[in-house]
């Protein structure tokens, strides 16, 4: 899946091809993505019992595609959840602290939590829910997300699976957005400069 192979004219692009038009590269490919994947949901096995239940948490919308893709590749009981919060608004960057704007319907006193994000970048939301989840007393949390940007980081939170380590730049893809667009391109890619101001 390469940029370089979109030489149609732009009225002749399907919707797919259009937003890979958009990129300005291909980070992770899909195929990366989906290996990647299954790799994680074998090291999250090997942190539990054959027997205990996993109750997971998505922080949604992002993590919706990772999260599925995730929970179908692990073999023992699991039981799903998901919250959201928001602090990006339409922008690149957070125009606010991190918000809860829904709640969990599930108990987790007792509970294995797995929190699942698609990406920590600054850490002020998955530091926040990962309180949050805390203060309902769960036997154990441990978190997994797909992309991490260290260079961002501002809360001092260690995540225990990481997907991949990518550079300072805004991507979109596999769940990821900007302004509510290009979740479901397969890959994750560099979203073009004049695509992000002109939305």
């Amino acid at each position: 899946m390469t940029i370089q192979a979109i030489t149609q004219p732009t009225a002749q692009l399907s919707n797919s091809q259009l937003m890979l038009a958009d990129l300005e590269k291909v980070l992770i490919t899909e195929e990366q993505i989906e290996e990647r994947v299954k790799e994680l949901a074998k090291e999250i096995s090997n942190l539990y019992d054959p027997d205990e239940e996993i109750t997971v948490i998505s922080i949604i919308n992002g993590a919706i595609l990772f999260t599925a893709d995730l929970v179908r590749n692990l073999p023992g009981q699991v039981r799903i959840d998901c919250i959201r919060v928001s602090s990006y608004e339409d922008e690149t960057s957070p125009v606010n602290g991190p918000k809860i704007s829904s709640t969990l319907t599930l108990d987790l006193a007792n509970r294995h939590v797995l929190l699942v994000d698609d990406i920590i970048d600054t850490g002020n939301t998955i530091s926040k829910v990962y309180q949050y989840v805390l203060d309902m007393d769960p036997a154990s949390i441990r978190t997994a997300v797909l992309l991490e940007k260290k260079a961002r980081r501002k809360v001092a939170f260690e995540i225990d699976l990481v997907g991949f380590q990518i550079p300072d730049e805004f991507v979109v893809g596999y769940g990821l957005d900007y302004a509510q667009r290009y979740r479901n391109l397969r890959c994750i890619g560099v979203l073009k400069t004049e695509q992000q101001q002109g939305n």
